[in-house]
């Protein structure tokens, strides 16, 4: 089945399309969500989608916003703008970027089931067109693409990267794919030498790095729109899921038993 994000800042507008569109008719499963845009590009390399339903008007970072980098990451990838229809000509924005069509809220379920027909159409194609690459016979010898790649078996290539998550977590745009195209390897081959290597996935790395220093600006009794801002997750509803998923407690429990006088 083909997999399929839902990016919304609604919970509301997540859980209906979840729950009234067969998306099993069409080939497609729901296979993660998220509620900004930044939440997306932090999430999005292990949710790996085939095809993101994209609100256009988030906070934080926007439909466009995300579009643009996640599309320049992910060629491939699929997009589908929904929009208010207030927003009619802020979503024109999106002709010139690589969206294959855009809804009006709120979407209605025949709407969105021809939308995926045409995905699948489009989704079918691909895998048939890379099948085709794949079945052409090779050159004699030719070496495999991960023979091109550095070699982060290397402990020392391993100990840049962390050095350069270290150096650049408050990036709100970093992510496994983002620092695997830097450093030039395959996202894919990145995220199972760094799992090897260090004992953590890539995301967690980099979670740990931002929450560390979260947890130290806590202590301060920093704001958490501020502290959220300074660690690159300026979505405040998101970095608070985060700090509490990796300490345990809320923000704002951690700031009472851990503020210095």
């Amino acid at each position: 089945m083909y997999r399929v994000m839902l990016i919304d800042d609604e919970t509301a507008i997540r859980r209906l399309m979840q729950v009234s569109i067969d998306w099993k008719s069409t080939d497609m499963e729901v296979v993660g969500e998220a509620a900004s845009g930044i939440e997306a590009i932090n999430t999005i390399d292990e949710i790996r989608p085939d095809l993101c339903f994209v609100d256009i008007s988030m906070p934080f970072m926007d439909g466009i916003e995300f579009t643009e980098l996640a599309t320049k990451r992910y060629p491939d990838l699929i997009i589908i703008i929904m929009t208010a229809l207030d927003d009619f000509e802020y979503a024109r924005k999106c002709v010139r970027l690589p969206v294959m069509d855009y809804m009006v809220k709120p979407v209605m379920k025949d709407d969105v089931h021809e939308t995926l027909l045409r995905a699948k159409k489009k989704l079918d194609l691909m895998a048939e067109e890379k099948k085709a690459k794949e079945g052409v016979p090779a050159e004699p010898s030719a070496p495999s693409q991960e023979e091109f790649l550095p070699d982060p078996d290397n402990a020392s290539s391993m100990e840049q990267i962390k050095y350069f998550l270290k150096e650049h977590y408050t990036d709100p745009q970093l992510n496994l794919t983002g620092v695997a195209q830097h450093f030039g390897f395959s996202a894919s081959y990145l995220s199972r030498r760094f799992k090897q290597e260090t004992g953590t996935n890539f995301l967690e790395y980099l979670t740990s790095c931002r929450m560390r220093k979260a947890m130290e600006m806590a202590s301060r009794g920093t704001k958490m729109f501020c502290t959220a801002e300074a660690v690159g997750i300026p979505d405040p509803n998101y970095f608070g899921r985060c700090f509490k998923k990796y300490t345990g407690v809320s923000y704002s429990d951690y700031v009472q038993e851990h503020k210095i006088p």
